[in-house]
This record gives C-alpha cells, sequence and structure tokens, in this order.
C-alpha cells in the first residue's frame, strides 16, 4: 500500500471510530436539529457533564463538531452537515441485511 494511501485511509478510519458509538451518533443526530449546549446533551442522554464533554472532545477532534463558548456554556454544531449522508448508507446496509435475514428464516420454515 503507498503511504499516501495509508496515511488518507488512516484518517479515514479515526472519522468513523469517533462515530462508532451510540451516544455520539445520537450526539450527531441532535446537532443537525440545532446547535446545542454541552447542558442540554447532558439532560437529553442522561449521562453525567463529564462523559458527555468526552463524547463531544472525540467528535471535535475527528473535525465532525466545533464549539462556540459563550460566557460559561460552550455550544456545539455540525462543521459538515454532510456526515448525516453516511447514515443513508448505514440505514440501506441494515435494510438488506434485514431483507436477507427474513428471507433465509422463511426458507428454513418451507
Amino acid at each position: 500500500m503507498l503511504e499516501q494511501r495509508k496515511v488518507y485511509l488512516e484518517a479515514r478510519a479515526r472519522v468513523l471510530k469517533a462515530m462508532a458509538h451510540a451516544t455520539r451518533l445520537f450526539i450527531i443526530e441532535e446537532l443537525e436539529k440545532e446547535e446545542r449546549c454541552v447542558c442540554d446533551l447532558t439532560a437529553m442522554i442522561g449521562a453525567d457533564i463529564s462523559t458527555v464533554s468526552k463524547h463531544l472532545s472525540v467528535l471535535k477532534q475527528a473535525g465532525i463538531v466545533l464549539d462556540d463558548k459563550r460566557g460559561n456554556q460552550v455550544f456545539y454544531r455540525l462543521r459538515v452537515p454532510c456526515i448525516l449522508n453516511f447514515f443513508g448508507c448505514v440505514e440501506s446496509v441494515l435494510q438488506n441485511r434485514a431483507k436477507e435475514h427474513a428471507a433465509s428464516l422463511e426458507a428454513v420454515g418451507h
């Protein structure tokens, strides 16, 4: 593998790894609707502020979200809303797997 290509693929993997957690996917979906402060996200998720802040930090380091400090609060928004296009592809994969599973169950039943 060419070294330049490897570096690029590792960068892609870091973005995908940052998204590979249910809480972070929830955060991304909520930030699609509007920017949110850490306090709002903490209440919605039902976790302590340090846990939510850690998730936000992972998303920020991956380049998925931006933060904006306003007084004592920090607000987050999506840096690249196109990240949500990826979810459509994920849903297609899930639907195809469900169809295959249903078909295999039907074949066993007959």
